[in-house]
């Protein structure tokens, strides 16, 4: 009996521990920040990990650098245009592939599953001709418009579908609602979860976002929020206390989406419908 509890005891304090440096790893980087936002930039290349005076130098000299409003607006626009039509987009067509059956239905989903193979690098060049001849290049569309048709996410809509109660389709088809009035009455507040867990991930890839919209953004003025950091980080004399300013700032607002939806997040990844 002693041997079993201390077998438990074991067990419980290795797995504490175990989740307790994983967690440090996780946190971390965060931490790193924050503490060289608080020094200069040779105390950073140093290495120094304890917070210094020079905070209010830092957030002076990045405020003094950059147009902050237009930088946030312009990825904050990108960010909410890109979730918003990706979850439209995409979870037309995860409610379609699941509810509508046809012969060429599985052959055309597997085709969508098939461009996830695709690297991004080798469409980049072809997307960067079409944009180039809509005339698009240097506008926050066509940083937008290749992101709505998001294979992944018509895949993580079809498969949160599959638990959608069909009962709930079938009596409001009774009750005389048309497909389209189904799926904004019924079908979206039931699947609200899976709603939100999308909205997070689509957010925080669109927020962060840098390879494509370095191809295509050119001007100061069309910029985004990754592209400044690197601008400022890629300077002949680059401050580095200033890039960890714009770093944090960068951050939270994925921290605060992610913290704000947790629960919604969590329960659209393990499938709940409610």
């Amino acid at each position: 009996m002693n041997g079993d509890r201390i077998k438990t005891a074991i067990v419980t304090i290795a797995t504490y521990a175990f989740i307790g440096l994983m967690s440090f790893l996780s946190i971390f980087p965060f931490l790193w920040m924050m503490i060289n936002t608080t020094n200069t930039s040779i105390d950073i290349m140093q290495g120094r990990m304890s917070f210094g005076a020079a905070l209010s130098t830092n957030i002076h000299g990045f405020f003094s650098q950059v147009n902050v409003v237009l930088i946030f607006w312009n990825s904050a626009k990108i960010a909410i245009l890109s979730t918003i039509l990706t979850l439209a987009v995409s979870s037309f067509a995860g409610y379609g592939f699941e509810m509508f059956r046809s012969r060429m239905r599985e052959r055309v989903f597997r085709a969508i599953l098939l461009t996830l193979m695709i690297p991004f690098a080798a469409l980049m060049i072809p997307l960067f001709v079409m944009m180039g001849r809509s005339g698009l290049i240097d506008t926050h569309i066509a940083v937008v418009l290749p992101t709505i048709g998001s294979a992944f996410i018509i895949f993580y809509f079809r498969q949160s579908t599959k638990a959608f109660p069909s009962e709930l389709r079938d009596a409001a088809k009774v009750d005389g609602l048309k497909e389209w009035q189904i799926f904004l009455f019924i079908y979206v507040p039931v699947m609200r979860s899976t709603y939100a867990a999308a909205f997070i991930i689509v957010f925080m890839t669109a927020w962060n976002n840098y390879l494509w919209p370095l191809i295509v953004l050119q001007s100061n003025e069309t910029k985004t929020l990754p592209l400044l950091i690197y601008s400022l980080a890629s300077a002949y004399y680059p401050d580095f206390g200033v890039v960890m300013v714009g770093v944090v700032l960068a951050t939270l607002p994925t921290l605060i989406v992610f913290f704000l939806m947790q629960r919604q997040f969590v329960q659209g990844m393990l499938g709940s419908v409610k």
